[in-house]
């Protein structure tokens, strides 16, 4: 019985020393996040938050949010809990939590800032052209419905220029899409496809090379075919050939153009 007390007794001590040097291992900042003192909490995740700490910042403010709810501070506290995910980089967790700041302090000082932040936040998570672009059409609805609102709000300008840049990247993607039909040699498809990107967006700012695109595409597909289909093929690149000059007469593509245009035009007056 004896020696089954003191079995215990050097287990509970085996504990304790364990326990202690978990405890002893533990950083200052690990410390400071389980602690229960707002006042030094508040203190240091600014401390983090100004040494660009931004991870260890996020995560002491998120640590006061029950700490501090409906206090003073609370505002405060969720906005920089945003803000420190934004700087780190964390841009899906920054924009729930600046969601959540605008729906839940609409009046704070801060919400304008927020507002546009989280707009920020959905631009700065977009992708590049060649990706999925569902992400991009959300953030051009919410930029352009802020703008509705404030239209002559201090973060405009930035608003219109993310407009300018989301809206070049979905033009370059509908450009290129209907361009890899020429480059893999379809000119069928890329002529019928070219056309169609025109149709649907006249104001694509790929509109010149698109546009050169189509004409090449009915010229390869003229010169592939057989004798009986050619001449109907080459009236048509004639056709997209004049379009193309009579609005883009000075474009670095004219030389080329033409050169194509005084040669098929000998092959129809032959025909």
């Amino acid at each position: 019985m004896k020696k089954n007390v003191l079995g215990k007794s050097a287990a509970v001590l085996l504990s304790l020393a364990v326990m202690s040097l978990i405890l002893s291992c533990k950083s200052q900042f690990e410390l400071m996040l389980e602690s229960h003192d707002v006042p030094a909490k508040y203190k240091t995740a600014f401390e983090l938050l100004d040494a660009g700490k931004y991870s260890k910042a996020a995560r002491m403010f998120e640590s006061l949010k029950i700490a501090v709810r409906g206090t003073a501070q609370d505002d405060t506290v969720q906005y920089y809990t945003a803000y420190s995910h934004y700087r780190y980089g964390d841009m899906e967790a920054a924009e729930q939590a600046f969601d959540s700041y605008i729906n839940n302090f609409p009046r704070s000082p801060f919400t304008d800032k927020a507002r546009f932040m989280y707009l920020d936040c959905l631009y700065l998570g977009t992708y590049r052209y060649e990706l999925d672009q569902t992400p991009t059409y959300r953030a051009l609805a919410a930029i352009n419905e802020y703008l509705i609102d404030y239209p002559d709000n201090e973060y405009a300008p930035n608003c219109h220029k993310m407009i300018a840049d989301l809206e070049e990247r979905l033009d370059r993607k509908e450009y290129e899409s209907a361009k890899l039909y020429y480059t893999i040699e379809d000119y069928k498809a890329a002529h019928y496809a070219l056309k169609l990107v025109l149709k649907d967006d006249a104001d694509n700012v790929y509109r010149e090379d698109i546009m050169y695109y189509t004409v090449m595409s009915a010229y390869k597909y003229a010169l592939n075919s057989v004798p009986d289909k050619q001449r109907d093929r080459y009236v048509t690149f004639t056709d997209d050939y004049f379009t193309f000059v009579s609005e883009f007469p000075d474009s670095g593509y004219r030389k080329e153009l033409d050169a194509l245009a005084s040669k098929v035009q000998k092959i129809l007056n032959k025909k």
